[in-house]
């Protein structure tokens, strides 16, 4: 709710000479802004996409640190710069057992393949459409009990691995998983190593989500998909222990903290 609340005073502003955003600026977080149409924003020297109804989008990856610099540029090259500094979070420790020793230490041939499939995803996640399909907010994918968290340090058999970049939910194997918002379709896949099947949804100017350990794919890529549909169904497949979902939000390559930005 929050989320939608944001948008809701970010299109209500009368902008007149300086853009204005709405959200913390903390690690994780996904920022909606607006600025005048027919400018340029960057952040932190990144151009970024400014939509014609003059709305930008940017994500604070799990562990950025330092400072946002937000700079407006018109058409006779007069800069508008804020800074913002990012708050630092803490996270969690999560310990999960009985995993199979080649899910936590891949042999040789399986890391080929793991990089293959994570350089699909990552180019999934790259994608810089005009959509702004992420402007609705985001509804709950599933109605599960939230099992683990974003950024927790996960232990797995007793071995430190890379951080939860997403959150779990748990739910029984079959259950429906719908989409939280429109999107489209850039990856749908059966048996990823890790991940096992996957969807990954481009809802515009590089905001994606993924779902993970998918029992059932019921989309195609290149698909449009509307907000509330069907797109799989909960599993345990790839790297889990028993039927849940993994549900992640991306901008770009930054890792967002999906509970900062799904309606309660």
């Amino acid at each position: 709710m929050r989320f939608l609340i944001i948008l809701f005073l970010i299109f209500q502003s009368n902008l007149v000479n300086a853009f204005e955003i709405n959200g913390e600026i903390t690690q994780g977080a996904l920022i909606i802004g607006k600025e005048q149409p027919g400018k340029s924003i960057y952040i932190n020297k990144q151009k970024i996409k400014l939509s014609k109804n003059g709305i930008f989008v940017f994500g604070i990856n799990y562990n950025q640190t330092g400072n946002v610099i937000i700079e407006s540029v018109d058409k006779n090259n007069q800069i508008t710069s804020k800074t913002y500094k990012i708050k630092k979070r803490q996270y969690k420790i999560q310990k999960i057992d009985g995993l199979h020793e080649k899910m936590v230490t891949p042999d040789q041939e399986s890391l080929e393949i793991i990089k293959k499939e994570n350089d699909l995803i990552k180019n999934a996640q790259l994608i810089d459409s005009d959509f702004e399909f992420f402007l609705s907010g985001f509804s709950r994918p599933i109605d599960g009990v939230i099992s683990g968290v974003y950024g927790s340090q996960r232990i797995l058999n007793g071995k430190p691995r890379s951080p939860h970049l997403g959150i779990d939910f748990a739910a029984p194997k079959g259950t429906e998983v719908k989409s939280p918002a429109d999107g489209y379709v850039t990856l749908a896949e059966k048996s990823f190593y890790f991940t096992g099947g996957s969807i990954i949804l481009d809802h515009g100017h590089g905001v994606s989500t993924i779902y993970a350990h998918l029992d059932e794919i019921l989309v195609r890529k290149d698909e449009l998909i509307k907000k509330g549909q069907v797109i799989g169904k909960v599993g345990a497949t790839g790297r889990a222990t028993g039927p849940h979902l993994h549900f992640g939000v991306n901008w770009f390559d930054a890792k967002i903290d999906p509970e900062l930005i799904l309606n309660k």
